[in-house]
């Protein structure tokens, strides 16, 4: 179909439910774009057509996004008749005996799901380069950039055009860095307010949930609303949300008083884009009538602490599950199999004992309640997401061993993203959106947190954000241009 690329997947949808195109023509489309733009992005692996066309010809649920192309995570999300690589060679085409609630949520809005998308070994890192993939993914506003992590490849496919939507997750910014990398809305919600199981009461401490890239918030809203709420045995959930998602977008936000900081939130300078971006949102917000005034927050705060737990939270969750792997298969852990950064986990990880974990763990909880504290006096948070434009690729590259050095030393991931893991520590609802471009077309995302559980105010926000600085003609100048920016 000619049009494809004009429609988002509510848009897709209803061209299927009038009859004017079906779920196979669709499929067709989405496939020719992975076989014309994924050579150049390298965004989709783990082809998967067969079981595409054998959902559709069972019949397909009729869900919201009844017939429309889908991908999913090449991490979580587990599902039996697709394999993953979890990012990495040591898992390379792992099979699921089981479906994740997650992906019988999204099955059920009636989207085929036709391969899975590049993402950083076992989700650590801000970049996607997978040794797994055969080489980095690429940003579609600029090949020499990278799309963002850890859902690189659903940030790059979804802003080039190969599909309208797709699955990410989220554990230290991991859908709203990709998001902010490739101009696409990002949101993660509550914590607990999707569901992890069956294979897990909770990731990386409670800081890690799933989420989705969309070009359209409304997108992002159906299929958060498809999701949400706890599975079969959760161990907790989040606050209950009197409307949903869908109905939140569709009510004007209130007045709310927005706090937003120029700086890291420990006091580091920033790219002056990203100051800029910034700047004019701010503006942006006070012209719309909210309470908009600058913030330094209190170097009590101590994100420098949060960011230390946070490390070692993550080195010992990447250590469990490929010493599980190990144990499932009765082998030693063949190292030469990771990357560079997961060889380090595992090497940090042996120098912890139960205690620094739960000590770890108890300090990420004390950085929430110190956030918490923070939204008493204001409604939002107000941010850059990430301290720069979207780097050069290579420049994260997963290859040094060191992994306290790559997350916390200078010029490391901490620097590069200083601000989303903060909200996966709190477990507050954040998102970033695409509200600004640098002068050479590179996406710029803004971030916004609020206090938990006010997901549906954040995305109130979020409409009222859409329709005044109007994202969507410079997502459609992307794909007028074949989806890749010409350099």
């Amino acid at each position: 179909m000619s049009d494809y690329h004009s429609h988002d997947a509510t848009g897709l949808a209803e061209l299927v439910t009038k009859g004017e195109t079906t779920a196979h023509e669709l499929l067709d489309m989405a496939l020719a774009e992975t076989r014309r733009l994924n050579p150049a992005l390298n965004a989709v692996t783990m082809l998967a057509e067969d079981a595409a066309r054998a959902a559709i010809e069972k019949g397909l649920p009729d869900g919201p996004l009844k017939g429309v192309p889908f991908l999913l995570k090449d991490l979580k999300c587990e599902a039996r008749a697709y394999p993953t690589n979890n990012g990495s060679k040591y898992f390379e085409g792992h099979t699921w005996a089981y479906d994740s609630t997650m992906f019988t949520r999204i099955a059920a809005t009636g989207v085929v799901s036709f391969a899975r998308t590049t993402s950083p070994e076992l989700g650590v890192g801000p970049v996607t380069e997978a040794q797994v993939y055969g080489g980095p993914t690429r940003n579609p506003w600029n090949l020499g950039r990278t799309s963002g992590g850890s859902s690189g490849g659903s940030g790059a496919a979804v802003a080039a055009g190969i599909v309208p939507a797709a699955h990410g997750s989220d554990g230290g910014g991991s859908v709203r860095i990709p998001a902010a990398s490739c101009g696409l809305v990002g949101i993660k919600p509550t914590r607990a307010r999707f569901p992890s199981g069956p294979a897990s009461g909770e990731g990386w401490a409670g800081m890690a949930i799933d989420g989705f890239l969309t070009r359209s918030l409304r997108d992002n809203c159906t299929l958060m609303d498809a999701v949400t709420g706890p599975d079969l045995g959760a161990p907790y959930h989040a606050p209950y949300m009197a409307q949903s998602f869908t109905d939140a977008r569709q009510t004007p936000s209130r007045k709310l008083k927005i706090r937003y900081v120029e700086t890291t939130l420990d006091g580091r300078d920033i790219h002056p884009e990203c100051r800029k971006a910034v700047q004019e949102t701010a503006h942006l917000l006070r012209d719309l009538g909210h309470d908009v005034e600058a913030y330094i927050p209190p170097k009590s705060l101590d994100v420098p602490q949060m960011m230390a737990a946070w490390t070692i939270t993550v080195a010992c969750g990447t250590a469990l599950a490929i010493q599980n792997a190990a144990k499932a298969r009765g082998e030693e852990v063949d190292q030469t199999q990771l990357e560079g950064v997961t060889r380090g986990a595992l090497a940090y990880a042996k120098t912890l004992t139960g205690p620094d974990y739960l000590n770890a763990v108890n300090q990420i909880h004390a950085f929430g309640r110190r956030m918490a504290a923070e939204f008493l006096a204001c409604d939002v948070l107000l941010t850059t997401t990430l301290a720069e434009p979207p780097c050069e690729v290579g420049r994260l590259k997963p290859d040094n061993e060191d992994f306290v050095a790559y997350r916390n030393g200078k010029g490391g991931v901490f620097d590069y993203s200083p601000f989303t893991a903060a909200t996966n520590a709190s477990g507050q609802p954040s998102m970033s959106l695409p509200l600004y471009w640098s002068d050479d077309h590179l996406p710029i995302g803004v971030h916004f947190a609020m206090a938990a559980g006010q997901d549906a105010a954040l995305v109130s926000l979020a409409a009222e954000l859409e329709v005044a600085a109007n994202w969507a003609p410079m997502q459609a100048k992307l794909l007028a241009k074949g989806g890749i920016w010409p350099r």
